[in-house]
Protein backbone atom coordinates (compact mmCIF):
# COMPACT_ATOMS: atom_id res chain seq x y z
CA UNK A 1 0.00 0.00 0.00
CA UNK A 2 1.09 3.70 -0.34
CA UNK A 3 1.17 6.78 1.28
CA UNK A 4 1.87 9.05 -1.19
CA UNK A 5 5.49 9.45 -0.26
CA UNK A 6 8.10 7.32 -1.99
CA UNK A 7 7.61 4.37 0.98
CA UNK A 8 5.48 1.03 -0.17
CA UNK A 9 3.75 -0.81 3.40
CA UNK A 10 2.81 -3.47 4.03
CA UNK A 11 -0.97 -3.69 5.68
CA UNK A 12 0.43 -5.09 8.85
CA UNK A 13 2.77 -1.70 8.79
CA UNK A 14 0.56 0.76 8.62
CA UNK A 15 -0.24 0.99 12.47
CA UNK A 16 2.75 -0.07 14.18
CA UNK A 17 1.07 1.28 17.58
CA UNK A 18 -1.01 -1.51 17.98
CA UNK A 19 0.00 -5.68 19.40
CA UNK A 20 -2.18 -6.50 16.43
CA UNK A 21 -1.13 -8.82 13.58
CA UNK A 22 -2.99 -7.42 10.71
CA UNK A 23 -2.63 -10.41 8.05
CA UNK A 24 -1.51 -9.79 4.39
CA UNK A 25 -3.48 -10.76 1.70
CA UNK A 26 -2.99 -14.15 0.25
CA UNK A 27 -4.64 -16.40 -2.00
CA UNK A 28 -3.20 -19.86 0.10
CA UNK A 29 -6.94 -20.25 2.03
CA UNK A 30 -8.34 -20.17 -1.79
CA UNK A 31 -5.69 -22.82 -2.86
CA UNK A 32 -6.21 -25.00 0.09
CA UNK A 33 -9.76 -25.12 -0.67
CA UNK A 34 -9.22 -25.70 -4.23
CA UNK A 35 -7.22 -28.67 -3.55
CA UNK A 36 -9.23 -30.07 -0.83
CA UNK A 37 -11.97 -30.40 -2.74
CA UNK A 38 -9.52 -32.02 -5.26
CA UNK A 39 -8.66 -34.25 -2.75
CA UNK A 40 -11.93 -35.76 -1.93
CA UNK A 41 -12.91 -35.86 -5.27
CA UNK A 42 -9.96 -37.61 -6.60
CA UNK A 43 -10.76 -40.20 -3.44
CA UNK A 44 -14.13 -41.22 -4.60
CA UNK A 45 -12.57 -41.50 -8.20
CA UNK A 46 -9.75 -43.76 -6.65
CA UNK A 47 -12.12 -46.17 -4.36
CA UNK A 48 -14.04 -46.45 -7.52
CA UNK A 49 -10.95 -47.81 -9.28
CA UNK A 50 -11.31 -44.44 -11.69
CA UNK A 51 -8.24 -43.07 -11.86
CA UNK A 52 -5.72 -42.06 -8.65
CA UNK A 53 -4.47 -39.21 -10.18
CA UNK A 54 -6.32 -36.88 -9.39
CA UNK A 55 -6.10 -37.42 -5.84
CA UNK A 56 -2.74 -37.34 -5.62
CA UNK A 57 -2.68 -33.60 -7.78
CA UNK A 58 -5.42 -32.48 -5.00
CA UNK A 59 -2.85 -33.99 -2.49
CA UNK A 60 -0.03 -32.30 -3.99
CA UNK A 61 -1.70 -29.47 -3.70
CA UNK A 62 -2.58 -28.87 0.00
CA UNK A 63 0.74 -29.96 0.39
CA UNK A 64 1.81 -27.45 -0.93
CA UNK A 65 -0.44 -24.56 0.75
CA UNK A 66 0.43 -26.31 4.14
CA UNK A 67 4.09 -25.80 3.56
CA UNK A 68 3.59 -21.82 2.26
CA UNK A 69 1.36 -21.13 4.91
CA UNK A 70 3.91 -22.29 7.06
CA UNK A 71 6.65 -20.99 6.44
CA UNK A 72 4.95 -17.78 5.45
CA UNK A 73 4.25 -17.72 9.29
CA UNK A 74 7.88 -18.76 10.32
CA UNK A 75 8.91 -15.68 8.56
CA UNK A 76 6.13 -13.61 10.21
CA UNK A 77 7.64 -14.70 13.57
CA UNK A 78 11.00 -13.82 12.68
CA UNK A 79 10.02 -9.96 11.46
CA UNK A 80 8.66 -9.42 14.81
CA UNK A 81 4.33 -9.84 13.60
CA UNK A 82 4.49 -12.16 16.32
CA UNK A 83 3.53 -9.87 19.20
CA UNK A 84 2.81 -11.34 22.78
CA UNK A 85 -1.28 -10.32 22.13
CA UNK A 86 -0.18 -12.98 18.81
CA UNK A 87 1.62 -15.67 20.87
CA UNK A 88 -1.26 -15.92 23.37
CA UNK A 89 -3.97 -15.75 20.43
CA UNK A 90 -1.91 -19.01 18.40
CA UNK A 91 -1.81 -20.50 21.70
CA UNK A 92 -5.84 -20.47 22.24
CA UNK A 93 -6.23 -21.26 18.30
CA UNK A 94 -4.17 -24.67 19.49
CA UNK A 95 -5.97 -25.41 22.07
CA UNK A 96 -9.10 -25.24 20.32
CA UNK A 97 -7.76 -27.30 17.62
CA UNK A 98 -6.80 -30.11 20.30
CA UNK A 99 -9.96 -29.81 22.15
CA UNK A 100 -11.46 -30.58 18.60
CA UNK A 101 -8.77 -33.47 18.62
CA UNK A 102 -10.33 -34.78 22.14
CA UNK A 103 -13.89 -34.73 20.43
CA UNK A 104 -13.00 -36.59 17.68
CA UNK A 105 -11.09 -39.42 19.58
CA UNK A 106 -14.52 -39.57 22.11
CA UNK A 107 -16.65 -40.60 18.99
CA UNK A 108 -14.42 -43.72 18.43
CA UNK A 109 -14.16 -44.64 22.31
CA UNK A 110 -18.06 -44.01 22.24
CA UNK A 111 -18.95 -46.68 19.47
CA UNK A 112 -16.28 -48.79 21.20
CA UNK A 113 -18.26 -48.74 24.35
CA UNK A 114 -21.67 -48.75 22.62
CA UNK A 115 -20.56 -51.87 20.87
CA UNK A 116 -18.39 -53.49 23.95
CA UNK A 117 -21.60 -52.92 26.57
CA UNK A 118 -24.65 -54.02 24.35
CA UNK A 119 -23.15 -55.92 21.59
CA UNK A 120 -25.75 -57.35 18.95
CA UNK A 121 -26.35 -60.54 17.98
CA UNK A 122 -28.63 -62.71 16.14
CA UNK A 123 -31.87 -62.31 19.28
CA UNK A 124 -30.92 -58.68 19.99
CA UNK A 125 -32.21 -56.43 21.57
CA UNK A 126 -33.83 -59.23 23.83
CA UNK A 127 -30.38 -61.15 24.72
CA UNK A 128 -27.37 -59.48 24.43
CA UNK A 129 -24.21 -60.88 21.98
CA UNK A 130 -21.05 -61.68 22.92
CA UNK A 131 -17.72 -58.74 23.16
CA UNK A 132 -15.43 -59.33 21.83
CA UNK A 133 -17.47 -61.22 18.82
CA UNK A 134 -17.56 -64.95 18.24
CA UNK A 135 -14.29 -65.99 16.25
CA UNK A 136 -12.21 -62.59 16.88
CA UNK A 137 -8.54 -63.68 18.25
CA UNK A 138 -7.86 -60.24 20.34
CA UNK A 139 -4.29 -59.05 20.89
CA UNK A 140 -2.03 -59.39 24.09
CA UNK A 141 -1.99 -56.45 25.71
CA UNK A 142 1.34 -57.20 27.68
CA UNK A 143 3.38 -57.45 24.79
CA UNK A 144 3.69 -55.59 22.16
CA UNK A 145 1.29 -53.02 22.60
CA UNK A 146 2.66 -52.34 26.02
CA UNK A 147 5.87 -52.00 24.18
CA UNK A 148 4.61 -49.62 22.42
CA UNK A 149 3.10 -48.11 25.14
CA UNK A 150 6.39 -47.53 26.53
CA UNK A 151 8.06 -46.59 24.15
CA UNK A 152 5.15 -43.85 23.34
CA UNK A 153 5.65 -42.52 26.86
CA UNK A 154 9.49 -42.21 26.92
CA UNK A 155 8.97 -40.11 23.52
CA UNK A 156 6.66 -37.64 25.37
CA UNK A 157 9.48 -37.37 28.00
CA UNK A 158 12.09 -36.80 25.42
CA UNK A 159 10.11 -33.59 24.25
CA UNK A 160 9.47 -32.75 28.07
CA UNK A 161 13.35 -32.73 28.35
CA UNK A 162 13.73 -31.05 25.00
CA UNK A 163 11.24 -28.12 26.04
CA UNK A 164 12.79 -28.00 29.59
CA UNK A 165 16.28 -27.68 27.95
CA UNK A 166 14.99 -24.54 25.95
CA UNK A 167 13.03 -22.83 28.22
CA UNK A 168 14.45 -23.07 31.55
CA UNK A 169 18.36 -23.71 30.59
CA UNK A 170 18.28 -22.56 26.83
CA UNK A 171 20.69 -25.60 26.07
CA UNK A 172 20.30 -26.20 22.56
CA UNK A 173 22.18 -29.52 22.56
CA UNK A 174 20.07 -30.75 25.10
CA UNK A 175 16.99 -29.36 22.93
CA UNK A 176 18.49 -30.82 19.68
CA UNK A 177 19.24 -34.21 21.84
CA UNK A 178 15.78 -34.55 23.23
CA UNK A 179 13.99 -33.94 19.64
CA UNK A 180 15.77 -36.16 17.86
CA UNK A 181 15.16 -39.19 20.68
CA UNK A 182 11.13 -37.94 20.55
CA UNK A 183 11.51 -38.89 16.92
CA UNK A 184 13.68 -41.65 16.61
CA UNK A 185 10.80 -43.30 19.54
CA UNK A 186 7.95 -41.82 17.42
CA UNK A 187 9.19 -43.42 13.86
CA UNK A 188 9.89 -46.82 16.46
CA UNK A 189 5.98 -46.58 17.55
CA UNK A 190 4.90 -46.45 14.08
CA UNK A 191 6.92 -49.10 13.16
CA UNK A 192 5.71 -51.25 15.25
CA UNK A 193 1.91 -50.80 14.75
CA UNK A 194 2.50 -51.69 11.27
CA UNK A 195 4.14 -54.79 12.14
CA UNK A 196 1.15 -55.18 14.70
CA UNK A 197 -1.49 -54.53 11.71
CA UNK A 198 0.24 -56.62 9.66
CA UNK A 199 -0.49 -60.06 12.01
CA UNK A 200 -3.59 -59.08 13.50
CA UNK A 201 -5.89 -62.19 13.50
CA UNK A 202 -9.04 -60.14 11.90
CA UNK A 203 -9.73 -57.52 9.04
CA UNK A 204 -11.08 -54.16 9.31
CA UNK A 205 -14.87 -55.28 7.41
CA UNK A 206 -16.86 -58.04 8.60
CA UNK A 207 -17.11 -57.23 11.98
CA UNK A 208 -17.80 -54.48 14.44
CA UNK A 209 -14.56 -55.09 16.51
CA UNK A 210 -12.28 -54.89 13.47
CA UNK A 211 -14.07 -51.63 12.20
CA UNK A 212 -13.66 -49.86 15.67
CA UNK A 213 -10.10 -51.21 16.46
CA UNK A 214 -8.68 -50.58 13.46
CA UNK A 215 -10.84 -47.18 13.47
CA UNK A 216 -9.74 -46.26 16.55
CA UNK A 217 -6.12 -47.18 16.82
CA UNK A 218 -5.64 -46.07 13.15
CA UNK A 219 -6.11 -42.59 13.19
CA UNK A 220 -4.39 -42.68 16.67
CA UNK A 221 -1.19 -43.95 14.22
CA UNK A 222 -1.78 -40.87 11.70
CA UNK A 223 -1.81 -38.50 14.71
CA UNK A 224 1.73 -40.10 15.71
CA UNK A 225 2.88 -40.00 12.25
CA UNK A 226 1.25 -36.09 12.02
CA UNK A 227 3.32 -35.78 15.44
CA UNK A 228 6.45 -37.04 14.29
CA UNK A 229 6.64 -34.92 11.42
CA UNK A 230 5.98 -31.64 13.75
CA UNK A 231 8.73 -32.78 16.06
CA UNK A 232 10.92 -33.24 13.23
CA UNK A 233 10.46 -29.62 11.67
CA UNK A 234 10.89 -28.06 14.84
CA UNK A 235 14.42 -30.22 15.21
CA UNK A 236 15.23 -28.59 11.36
CA UNK A 237 14.08 -25.29 12.54
CA UNK A 238 16.22 -25.40 16.08
CA UNK A 239 18.92 -26.70 14.01
CA UNK A 240 18.59 -23.40 12.45
CA UNK A 241 18.73 -21.77 15.49
CA UNK A 242 14.82 -19.96 15.24
CA UNK A 243 14.14 -20.79 19.00
CA UNK A 244 14.91 -18.83 22.25
CA UNK A 245 13.20 -19.09 25.99
CA UNK A 246 10.53 -16.47 25.13
CA UNK A 247 9.52 -17.09 21.60
CA UNK A 248 9.45 -20.73 20.91
CA UNK A 249 5.28 -20.87 19.83
CA UNK A 250 5.75 -23.47 17.46
CA UNK A 251 7.46 -25.77 19.52
CA UNK A 252 5.16 -25.65 22.55
CA UNK A 253 2.57 -26.48 20.28
CA UNK A 254 4.52 -29.43 19.07
CA UNK A 255 4.92 -30.50 22.41
CA UNK A 256 1.20 -29.92 23.54
CA UNK A 257 0.09 -32.40 20.28
CA UNK A 258 2.56 -35.06 21.21
CA UNK A 259 1.13 -35.50 24.74
CA UNK A 260 -2.08 -35.76 23.40
CA UNK A 261 -1.58 -38.05 21.50
CA UNK A 262 0.41 -39.69 24.23
CA UNK A 263 -2.77 -39.17 26.41
CA UNK A 264 -4.77 -41.11 23.65
CA UNK A 265 -2.81 -43.79 23.45
CA UNK A 266 -3.29 -44.52 27.33
CA UNK A 267 -6.73 -44.45 27.01
CA UNK A 268 -6.73 -46.33 23.72
CA UNK A 269 -4.52 -49.11 25.64
CA UNK A 270 -6.50 -49.49 28.71
CA UNK A 271 -9.83 -49.31 26.95
CA UNK A 272 -9.68 -51.22 23.43
CA UNK A 273 -6.51 -53.50 24.64
CA UNK A 274 -6.63 -54.79 28.15
CA UNK A 275 -10.53 -53.77 29.20
CA UNK A 276 -12.65 -54.69 25.53
CA UNK A 277 -10.06 -57.12 24.26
Amino acid sequence: MYDGSNRVFRPSQLNPNHDYHILDPSILPFLGAVGAFILLFGAVLWMQSVTIFVFLIGLALVLYVMWAWWAQIVVESHIGDHTPVVRIGLRYGFIMFIISEVMFFVAWFWTFFKHALYPMGPDSPKIDGVWPPAGIETFDPWHLPLINTLILLCSGCAATWAHHALVHENNRKDLVNGLIIAVALGALFTFFQGYEYGHAAFGFSGNIYGATFFMATGFHGFHVLIGSIFLLVCLFRTMKGHFNPSQHVGFEAAAWYWHFVDVVWLFLFAAIYIWGG
